[in-house]
């Protein structure tokens, strides 16, 4: 059973013979692959998608990989991921865009969707910010808060706060996307709290067109956290954080327009609880954050997983331990679950994605030789 569930596994995406002349970004789950100037043409033309005709487009292919406190964790039986967890990932990505485009909110970068595992995007130009919204205290926040800090990204928590409680307001904490260098007071690491004061003085340095534009992300923020949070709750399920990721691209007119990308509302960007368990005092994930508990009480040392001047020993630790498979297999269900949940979808598995999605780019996109 392990290796049959080994082979419906897509753990390397980079590898796929899709027509490229640059090299294949690989993140930590997902892998992009820049068309040539040709097949973007051809493609926009044949498939009449909305951007001017000399965007440059990329095919992503997203994997079953599973990454926490920054490493790709492997399972018994060659399971280097969980099944089923790509495609439920895409297919509540989707779902949350397709809703934000039909109430008005924004587009995203997404232009088709081919396979389950896919999507043809354009070019964006990031915002180096990792637009993180918050209506409940927990996790880093709450340890944080637990030994008395009161101020984050600028902002002022009161006292008497409770692990877990539901927050006075919706907060919007940033962080930094990557490296910046010359923002007074921010140090150029990944991953850094920042003010709106910070955003503000520095916008061309986010990547910020304007600085009305800082309004306008708050807006499409704050706006999505609504949307996915009402929703969530006719389903018995709260929304409790999550990270948007927000680009510019140009419209036909050659205009500059800021649109959601990277993935929204899913359980590796978000953390979802149960509603049922909560209002009878448990917290029970519905997201990635479960995992991350998991792994926190699977080690003896978990200060080796929030440390993060312990690197090299958190690293080997993914490295030479492999997770019993009904760990990945309730890990699976979790992702399963709520994105069945969300669409209101069947997710079926693939018995051999790589091979479905060589078949279909080959001869429904010509991308591949």
């Amino acid at each position: 059973m392990q290796m049959n569930l080994a082979d419906k596994v897509l753990a390397v995406n980079n590898d796929l013979p899709i027509r490229t002349n640059k090299p294949v970004h690989s993140g930590k789950v997902r892998s992009v692959y820049w068309l040539t100037d040709t097949d973007s043409r051809r493609l926009i033309e044949e498939k009449g998608y909305d951007v001017p005709s000399d965007t440059p487009l990329a095919i992503m292919v997203i994997s079953d990989r599973i990454s926490a406190f920054d490493c790709i964790w492997q399972g018994e039986g060659g399971m280097r991921g969980v099944a089923g967890k790509g495609a439920a990932l895409n297919a509540i990505s989707n779902h949350w865009f397709k809703l934000f485009k039909d109430k008005g909110l924004a587009e995203s970068h997404i232009l088709d969707i081919p396979h389950p595992f896919i999507w043809i995007v354009q070019k964006a130009q990031p915002v180096m910010i990792e637009a993180i919204c918050r209506q409940y205290i927990t996790g880093s926040m709450w340890r944080s808060y637990e030994k008395g800090e009161r101020k984050f990204c600028g902002i002022e928590l009161p006292e008497g706060l409770t692990k877990d409680s539901k927050l006075p307001n919706l907060l919007q904490t940033p962080s930094t996307k990557g490296i910046l260098e010359g923002i007074p007071g921010v140090p150029a690491v990944d991953d850094v709290n920042v003010t709106r004061k910070d955003i503000e003085e520095n916008f061309d340095k986010f990547n910020f067109k304007s600085k009305e534009d800082i309004a306008l992300y708050e807006k499409l923020l704050e706006d999505g956290f609504d949307v996915i949070s009402n929703e969530l709750a006719q389903l018995n399920q709260i929304f409790v954080d999550t990270k948007f990721e927000f680009g510019y691209v140009k419209d036909k007119a050659g205009n500059d327009k800021l649109i959601y990308m990277d993935e929204v509302g899913t359980p590796d960007s978000s953390r979802i609880w149960d509603g049922e368990q909560y209002s009878q005092g448990n917290v029970v994930e519905n997201s990635k954050e479960g995992f991350r508990q998991l792994l926190l009480n699977y080690f003896p040392d978990p200060d080796i997983l929030l440390n993060k001047d312990r690197m090299d020993e958190r690293n080997a630790l993914a490295q030479e331990n492999v997770l019993p498979t009904e760990v990945l297999m309730q890990v699976s269900k979790t992702y399963i679950d709520i994105a069945e949940k969300v669409t209101g979808k069947k997710i079926v598995l693939s018995d051999n994605p790589k091979a479905e999605i060589i078949d279909i780019l080959k001869n429904q996109y010509q991308l591949i030789d």
